[in-house]
């Protein structure tokens, strides 16, 4: 099982707690990941990706280890931690403003 943490406000849409637990059939990736969440959360759909580009969504940010995988190719791998259940993945909603 792959353990996915939601920021408040898809908690919210989701109707769930922060963290939620998916099923991913072969390669741990963030597609996939995110694949299985919008499955299992169908009220998820575009709001983390756009829904005709699946691109991610501006101020939504990726995190797993330590590490910001925001900017990495949806179909790279994800650290074997996340893989194993071991470690998250964070869907994180990111704030800009001055």
């Amino acid at each position: 099982m792959i353990r996915v943490l939601l920021p408040h406000h898809l908690q919210t849409l989701a109707r769930t707690g922060r963290q939620v637990e998916i099923e991913v059939d072969g390669p741990v990736t963030q597609r996939a990941v995110l694949d299985a969440l919008e499955r299992a959360y169908p009220v998820l759909r575009g709001t983390i990706r756009d829904h005709a580009t699946q691109q991610r969504r501006p101020f939504i940010r990726f995190f797993a280890c330590g590490q910001d995988l925001s900017h990495e190719p949806p179909d790279a791998p994800l650290p074997d931690a996340v893989a194993q259940g071991s470690e998250p993945f964070r869907v994180v909603g990111a704030m800009a403003g001055g």
